[in-house]
């Protein structure tokens, strides 16, 4: 498994709702909710032969309330 995080931002407002929407499909590790650039941060285990880019276009992008998001691949834990 790898891990990645996604930082979203959201339209005003719809933080919660977003959040909401992302707990209901049980498919994340950790989500939280963050101050600054982004509203969410979400941790997610993936199978090593999924392309990332596809995982969060059909699982994440369709949310209503997104506006953008961020990725962060990770490689080695220590």
């Amino acid at each position: 498994m790898k891990c990645m995080f996604v930082q979203l931002r959201c339209r005003p407002g719809t933080a919660y709702a977003v959040a909401d929407a992302i707990a209901e499909r049980e498919i994340h590790s950790e989500l939280y909710s963050t101050s600054g650039e982004f509203d969410l941060l979400i941790k997610f285990y993936i199978a090593e032969d999924v392309d990332p880019g596809m995982f969060i276009n059909d699982n994440l992008l369709d949310i209503e309330g997104i506006e953008r998001s961020f990725t962060t691949l990770t490689f080695k834990t220590f």
